[in-house]
């Protein structure tokens, strides 16, 4: 179960640091962009979220800052920092890498069984 847990780690990672790369972002905006652009299939928790975004932080990958909202609530924005980006195009090529290499696994052997 730890491969599971640690792939589930680096996808967090990966897909929270995409989105702070386009633009500044807060934890419940993040969960919801990953499901709606996901069309649903990946649902990743607001807990897991918090707890990729505080690692990165903690990792001076990303830094907060908290915003006004309306008239009394403030809501804590996240930042992508220049540490952040190198470890995001790091992150992005294991990635290619690793889905080009199941693909080519699995074409292959619907070859052989095809054969």
């Amino acid at each position: 179960m730890a491969h599971k847990n640690s792939l589930t780690t680096g996808i967090t990672d990966l897909l929270v640091l995409s989105i702070l790369n386009r633009q500044d972002s807060y934890v419940y905006e993040i969960s919801k962009t990953i499901a709606n652009n996901s069309d649903g299939m990946l649902t990743i928790s607001h807990n897991t979220v918090y707890t990729a975004t505080y690692k990165l932080q903690e990792a001076n990958m990303i830094s907060e800052y908290t915003k006004l909202v309306g008239k009394k609530r403030t809501r804590v924005y996240y930042h992508l920092e220049s540490k952040g980006k190198e470890y995001l195009n790091k992150l992005s090529e294991e990635y290619s890498k690793m889905t080009k290499g199941v693909q080519n696994v699995l074409g292959s052997l619907d070859a052989v069984e095809n054969d």
